[in-house]
């Protein structure tokens, strides 16, 4: 069963589970410990630094290893604020980062902190100078994530890391999901990555801090990883998460050329294979290994499940797999479709065959899903009713209200309208991205005593 969700979690690599294996006969004791087995735990624990500070680039006493990637970006967003906090209490990120680094930005307008999220392209890529316009003399803290964890956008760096060392701000980038496939360009301050991500073992990940960033702990401290992440290591784990971390990085290029080719292969014919899709991202600056298209007219938890059921372990951003019922706010962000939203990430070893399976079973699921919600071909052309219509679409959750919308688009005349009234939040973006796919007007929203109505000029 192809699993095609590695931005997720990657299976675990030969490397990691053999340093697993290996470790947990040797480092089991406690490297703070100066009798023998504490002192080859620490020899362990030293080499691993070692060997992912040279794949992160930076200084082994830069690097402290953490519970997780999200205790990481956790750790370094509140202690570089602490830390700078004469400075002034504004953070800043981007719209599309990781949850964990909107949820720590949360927390800290909860303490009474300002937060300003840049905006991005439609390719879900920031730009240097929206970063150039959101620092200020009270920034204390700006954050970037290297590459997009849901659309495989690279983001540039190095060009923001430049502008906040002009404004004299650091710069925390999260690197979970481009790690194992190099290291990060620029002058970043702090740097967060997750083992799991690369093929290492979930329950590790990394934080490194430049010296000369100011950054003050918070919450109770102990002697350990330099008082930045208290209690015993999981010393198995981190070794072998250092160990895959060299592995996956000696691979990186041979398995990048092949599988870009493989995703450029999906890229391509996904929109020739099935009618009304989106495929969402910057086509040349991406991850090697990723690709999120959406379907009009599809509800994407739907779609999942019978993907599983033919075989194939694809994730996705849509709404209609979440329990909140809200888009993906990074495809929020980005103003694409988010309605049968896939993203399939390959993982190492990911053959032709699999990939080329999936091709041919995606069309007729596609298909299948569209025609149980009522999607049909609407036929020969009928005469207009009315120059405008109103349809009440209170109630129904994606991806009915657009479906609702296509089907009345051909009851008006070219230049008519149709406006749909809807709760659910989906609509504000879909119906927008359904104009831009099918070539009429979005002309607005307006706000009803229940729900907002979305107002379309059928221009074909």
């Amino acid at each position: 069963m192809p699993y095609f969700d590695s931005a997720s979690a990657a299976p675990l690599h030969p490397v990691a589970r053999q340093a697993l294996q290996a470790s947990l006969d040797e480092g089991w004791a406690d490297p703070a410990r100066l009798y023998r087995e504490g002192r080859r735990a620490r020899l362990l624990l030293d080499a691993a630094r070692e060997a992912a500070a040279e794949a992160v680039g930076c200084r082994a006493d830069e690097l402290v290893f953490t519970p997780s990637g999200t205790h990481a970006v956790h750790t370094g967003v509140a202690g570089v604020l602490a830390g700078r906090r004469r400075v002034g209490g504004h953070l800043v990120v981007s719209a599309v980062e990781h949850s964990s680094v909107l949820h720590a930005a949360e927390a800290h307008e909860a303490r009474g902190g300002t937060v300003t999220e840049v905006p991005v392209d439609r390719t879900g890529a920031v730009s240097a100078a929206g970063y150039r316009d959101a620092v200020g003399a009270s920034t204390a803290l700006a954050c970037l994530q290297s590459a997009n964890h849901e659309v495989g956008t690279v983001q540039p760096v190095a060009e923001v890391a430049e502008v906040c060392a002009e404004a004299g701000v650091p710069l925390l980038v999260d690197a979970a999901q481009s790690l194992g496939w190099g290291p990060v360009e620029g002058a970043w301050s702090v740097l967060a990555g997750s083992a799991h991500k690369w093929g290492g073992p979930p329950g590790v990940g990394l934080l490194a801090v430049r010296k000369g960033v100011r950054f003050s702990p918070q919450g109770p401290t102990d002697e350990r990883e330099s008082g930045r992440s208290p209690g015993f290591a999981n010393l198995p784990a981190i070794v072998a998460a250092a160990a895959s971390l060299r592995a996956v990085r000696a691979e990186a290029d041979a398995e990048a050329a092949r599988l870009r080719i493989l995703v450029d292969r999906i890229r391509r014919r996904v929109v020739r294979l099935v009618p009304d899709v989106e495929v969402v991202g910057d086509p040349d600056r991406r991850l090697p290994h990723l690709v999120t298209f959406s379907c009009l007219y599809v509800d994407g938890e739907t779609l999942l499940h019978e993907l599983d059921r033919a075989g194939f372990s694809v994730n996705s951003g849509s709404s209609c797999t979440s329990s909140t019922l809200t888009p993906s706010h990074v495809l929020r962000a980005m103003g694409v479709l988010s309605e049968g939203n896939v993203r399939v990430s390959l993982p190492p070893g990911t053959s032709a065959e699999e990939v080329n399976a999936f091709l041919e079973v995606l069309p007729g699921t596609v298909s299948g899903v569209r025609e149980r919600l009522g999607v049909v071909d609407p036929g020969p052309a009928v005469p207009p009713v009315a120059d405008s219509l109103e349809l009440d679409a209170l109630g129904l959750r994606c991806p009915q209200p657009v479906i609702e919308l296509a089907r009345a688009i051909v009851r008006v005349p070219v230049g008519g309208t149709v406006t749909v009234v809807s709760d659910d939040e989906v609509a504000r973006l879909d119906i927008p991205a359904w104009c831009a796919m099918r070539g009429h007007e979005y002309l607005g929203e307006a706000e009803r005593p229940v729900g907002v109505a979305y107002t379309v000029r059928r221009l074909l």
